[in-house]
């Protein structure tokens, strides 16, 4: 690594444990609530900070409104199957102006589309033994 890049990343590390206090007020605000697996990982700032940044700005893409970001993330939530996550990003999308039908859609739609796990598999191993 080049030792810019390498100074760079030793100034985050310094900053990474107000850095974390940060991300969770943000989070926070963001989401109404700091999810408990944030919590954990705030025990180790340095790890917390290089990830949930990344994390955050995945979330919130440059060609994404924040409203559509967010019944994505409901989609993936519920094909996850993470049920809380679920509910917290049902009030995010709340917040950034979906309405109910548009979430439950949303939902649905992840349903439809979580079927293919089980069914593609499972056809294609009935399939071969045909």
């Amino acid at each position: 690594m080049k030792p810019e890049d390498r100074k760079i990343i030793d100034e985050f590390r310094a900053r990474a444990d107000g850095m974390s206090d940060d991300i969770l007020a943000e989070t926070e605000e963001w989401l109404g609530t700091v999810p408990f697996i944030f919590k954990l990982m705030r025990e180790r700032p340095e790890s917390f900070a290089f990830s949930v940044l990344g994390d955050y700005h995945t979330a919130r893409p440059p060609h994404l409104d924040a409203k559509t970001a967010e019944l994505v993330a409901i989609a993936a939530a519920a094909g996850a199957g993470a049920d809380k996550c679920v509910k917290v990003h049902v009030g995010a999308a709340l917040k950034e102006g979906a309405t109910r039908d548009e979430i439950l859609d949303t939902i649905l739609i992840a349903g439809v589309m979580g079927k293919t796990r089980i069914l593609a598999p499972a056809l294609r191993a009935f399939q071969d033994s045909f």
